[in-house]
């Protein structure tokens, strides 16, 4: 298992709720920034105490409520929060996300849970927000270590549920389906409700959770969406009668807290999909979307259905989370309006809507290889127009538009988010973000889900709208956070980071593993292989070859020489008196050939030398 941690370091000491200019407060900020008139403030920390020293703030003094960070505050995805209180421990989702650049191979990345393992007897269960794999993508392999129950709304479960069979895990997990409203007791110190929002995905909830100190209200990913496709508004007046009751903490989504104003409706991209439609009524539609945004599929249903037009579903992910949708009654559709993507031959181009993944540019999607002509029988032409109804995720840009490039190369028609509004975000803008946090009126705050940046500026909001930067905290990874009725403040960290998966294996590729694959990647592979008489000791024969280095037919002169080279490094060794024991051979025709590699090449290769006895 390959652990990044945290190497944030703790705050200043905790200060009660209301203290203003105390030294040593535990606060989003405990330093005055350099301008003096700035309300913003820069966080101060210190070195943080020896992890087998008993905490002080619960030495002598009330227990407090631990609020532990596995994910999803300082990037974007991973999404994981621990609450801790006594002898239970709930976890708020379990997500996964893409592998950077330097993660050449890498499928996966999920959070480390080593904390979580060594107190696997405490753990009384799972809450899902939403079914998106940020939220719940790491669950079947986080499972397999915590054997407890999962609660989630159908849809989520059912994405779930379709996962675990992919991992022959589906009997050997408790799953549990709640509804908005429902309330569930966890241990004896947590109770959990799931109030419903809006997000880019049925069936999201946020999570109003009662504890022995107080309320704490997880706001999940969320908008305020007052015309929501499927009529099932966000619950406002719970949230409100919340915040009359009282919130001690509040966690809330940062990831639009840079866009001003509110988010628009997923309603109007169905009326921009329409005007779409009509404009192109004898071309063969393409759009390509996130496969768990359910309205908007079911918008381009009914859009196909008005236009007399078949749907053909194109990618796994897409045919699966549309078949489980539609199983649960999520999505409505008949079933002899769709076709199988390989007789859409069949089909008259007016007549024909393909729903596809890959609005991300991801390089395996259907999208990609249609626009790559590797996708069998789908093949772009003048006569099709795309619409890629989705913003790229920040990273993906280069994919996304190299897939559009590519479309307009085959003579395709490309629509998308820059020129229609073909596609509307599922997270709260900052007018939304205020909404919520004047229903609350939380007594302390601590922004989640996003980069720091984001975080920051969701704390200065808070702060805009009248908290004090006292009652604040900005955390990231293995933070974990004490919160008492009175009290915030950051305590020890816990282990934390991610763990990578790479096809069957989780936590086996480490940092070695990743170190040679990003050599590879870079300077290529050289082998040198000598052949040793097993009798006299001789050198029999001398052979080299490469792989991403340079190229044989052009360079055969250094590869002759490295051959000499080779012999020469080898001629004070007693090969014979090295038999059975070759590393002090192996590691001098390394030695000779890096030297010798480099003074030609300027480049450094990955050596492997290798010696065979006949």
């Amino acid at each position: 298992m390959i652990t990044q941690n945290s190497r944030l370091r703790q705050q200043k000491n905790a200060a009660d709720n209301g203290t203003r200019g105390k030294s040593g407060r535990n606060t989003l900020a405990s330093s005055e920034h350099s301008e003096k008139n700035s309300k913003v403030v820069q966080s101060v920390f210190r070195e943080p105490r020896n992890p087998a020293t008993k905490s002080a703030s619960t030495s002598g003094k009330e227990e407090a409520l631990k609020v532990m960070f596995l994910g999803g505050v300082g990037e974007i995805g991973k999404n994981m929060t621990a609450l801790e209180f006594g002898d239970d421990i709930i976890i708020i989702d379990c997500g996964d996300t893409f592998p950077g650049g330097d993660m050449p191979g890498v499928d996966l990345v999920i959070p480390d849970i080593t904390y979580l393992t060594a107190n696997k007897e405490k753990v009384r269960g799972i809450v899902l927000t939403h079914g998106h794999e940020d939220h719940i993508g790491a669950l079947p392999y986080v499972l397999k270590e915590l054997n407890v129950p999962v609660y989630g709304t159908k849809l989520t479960l059912a994405i779930l549920d379709a996962k675990l069979r992919e991992q022959k895990m589906e009997n050997s997990v408790n799953l549990n389906v709640v509804k908005p409203k429902s309330v569930i007791q966890l241990g004896k110190n947590f109770k959990v409700e799931f109030v419903k929002v809006s997000h880019s995905i049925a069936g999201s909830c946020a999570l109003a959770i009662t504890t022995p100190v107080g309320a704490v209200f997880h706001t999940g990913d969320f908008k305020v969406d007052y015309t929501p496709i499927d009529g099932n508004l966000i619950d406002l007046q719970r949230i409100a009668e919340l915040g009359t009751k009282g919130v001690l903490l509040l966690l809330a989504e940062s990831t639009n807290i840079e866009r001003p104003g509110t988010s628009m409706s997923e309603a109007l991209v169905g009326n921009s999909l329409n005007s779409i439609f009509a404009e192109n009524v004898d071309r063969r539609i393409f759009i390509a979307t996130f496969a768990s945004n359910i309205h908007r599929l079911q918008q381009i249903i009914d859009l196909a259905a008005k236009y007399n037009r078949k749907v053909a579903f194109g990618g796994r992910s897409m045919i699966n989370i549309a078949d489980c949708a539609m199983k649960i009654g999520e999505l409505k559709y008949s079933k002899d309006g769709i076709i199988d993507i390989e007789k859409i031959g069949s089909v008259e181009d007016k007549n024909l809507v393909i729903i596809t993944t890959g609005s991300q540019g991801e390089p395996m999607s259907a999208l990609t290889r249609i626009a790559n002509d590797e996708f069998g029988k789908v093949r772009i032409g003048f006569n099709d127009t795309v619409i890629i109804s989705a913003s790229p995720i920040p990273g993906n840009e280069r994919m996304v538009y190299n897939v559009i490039n590519n479309l307009y190369r085959r003579g395709a028609r490309v629509v998308y988010e820059k020129l229609a509004e073909v596609h509307v975000s599922g997270h709260a803008y900052q007018d939304e973000l205020k909404l919520i946090h004047s229903l609350l009126k939380p007594k302390f705050f601590i922004p989640v889900h996003g980069e720091h940046r984001h975080l920051k500026k969701h704390a200065e909001l808070a702060m805009k709208m009248g908290m004090e930067s006292s009652n604040i905290i900005i955390t990231d990874i293995g933070c974990c956070v004490e919160v008492t009725k009175r009290t915030i403040r950051l305590a020890d960290n816990v282990p934390a980071g991610y763990v990578l998966v790479d096809g069957l294996g989780v936590g086996d590729v480490g940092s070695v593993v990743l170190r040679d694959r990003k050599h590879l990647s870079e300077d290529g592979l050289f082998v040198a292989t000598v052949v040793v008489n097993e009798a006299s000791g001789e050198i029999a024969a001398v052979d080299v070859t490469s792989r991403g280095f340079i190229y044989v037919k052009e360079d055969d002169a250094i590869f002759e020489e490295a051959k000499d080279v080779i012999r020469h490094a080898l001629e004070a060794i007693d090969l014979k008196a090295e038999s059975g024991d070759w590393t002090n051979v192996k590691t001098a025709i390394r030695k000779e050939l890096k030297n010798y590699l480099f003074k030609k090449t300027r480049r450094n290769p990955m050596i492997v030398s290798m010696i065979l006895q006949v």
